[in-house]
């Protein structure tokens, strides 16, 4: 099939490349404008931008997909199928009608769990323990549409939405090629999503990942966990923003926020057992470990974190 591939992120890559692999031919790609970058604030193209450069392949960048500019560049490409993954805007009903076979979404999620712009760290806060991806046909309602398949991964006690997406990246690119080997030999079989188990994953904010020490150990960790690599998780020392960029427990016990400093470990109380702190990142500096931290700043015996 001719393939326009809509896609933005690092996440999207694995299933251009897939697609770039498969018998179906990508035309062109679609994604989203240049955005300011790094130090320099640098208009830098986007992971998926850059890819298909790298492939020679035409690249659309419409501030909007109702642009009539786009509408036009799209259908002229006559495309039988969009497949699409974190592209990062409402596609309108008169672009999805534009290919055949219309557009294909692949979504970080075992729907109808977990709509929304943050499927795997949602299920990773949630304490999820099997999560997945699914392939639909994109309609107006967000994540709504008929399911054509899913792959399904198991939470380890230990993973963090950076690695959760990172295999279900690869596993779901082969999902997404399936998925339209099927459509192409008419063997594809969409079905309807249950109107039982709906549940959203909106934007995970910097405001969301802010620790409230006074709860259990098991939910800050998933917090810690699933706000890595972004927005991470953070409370507060000395009155400065401080980054907890990994955690395990512990069955140690101190008051909630308590600093307990040693030669080879750093334990911060909870409502229920202590976490051990493994790497932190303070103001301005890279992240480093908990216990290299600690002997810096030469804690006070009565130190804790998210105090001011």
């Amino acid at each position: 099939m001719r393939l326009v591939f809509a896609g933005t992120p690092d996440v999207a890559v694995p299933s251009l490349d897939a697609l770039l692999a498969s018998s179906h031919e990508v035309v062109a790609v679609v994604t989203r404008p240049d955005a300011p970058a790094g130090r320099g604030k640098r208009l830098t193209a986007s992971p998926v931008g850059l890819r298909a450069e790298e492939a020679g392949i035409p690249v659309l960048k419409p501030e909007h997909p109702r642009d009539e500019d786009f509408v036009t560049a799209l259908t002229e490409l006559a495309p039988d199928c969009c497949p699409v993954v974190a592209y990062g805007a409402l596609v309108p009903q008169r672009v999805l009608d534009v290919p055949a076979h219309g557009w294909v979404n692949l979504h970080f999620s075992l729907l109808p769990a977990w709509r929304g712009a943050a499927p795997v760290q949602h299920a990773v806060l949630a304490g999820d323990e099997v999560t997945g991806a699914s392939t639909f046909r994109l309609v107006r309602e967000m994540d709504a549409g008929p399911v054509f398949g899913t792959v399904t991964d198991t939470i380890a006690p230990t993973d963090t939405s950076g690695d959760l997406l990172q295999r279900l990246s690869l596993s779901g690119a082969e999902l997404l090629v399936r998925t339209l080997d099927e459509i192409e030999a008419g063997t594809a079989t969409p079905v309807e999503q249950p109107t039982e188990g709906v549940t959203l994953a909106p934007k995970i904010t910097v405001a969301d990942a802010q620790i409230s020490w006074d709860r259990p150990a098991e939910e800050i960790d998933r917090l810690v966990r699933g706000c890595q690599p972004a927005p991470g998780a953070w409370t507060t020392f000395r009155g400065e923003r401080f980054k907890v960029v990994s955690a395990a427990l512990s069955e140690e016990s101190l008051a909630p926020g308590r600093i307990e400093g040693g030669r080879k470990s750093v334990l911060v109380g909870t409502g229920t057992t202590a976490l051990q702190l493994g790497l932190v990142q303070p103001p301005g500096k890279k992240a480093m470990a908990a216990a290299d931290w600690s002997r810096g700043v030469q804690l006070d015996a009565d130190e804790g974190l998210g105090a001011g």
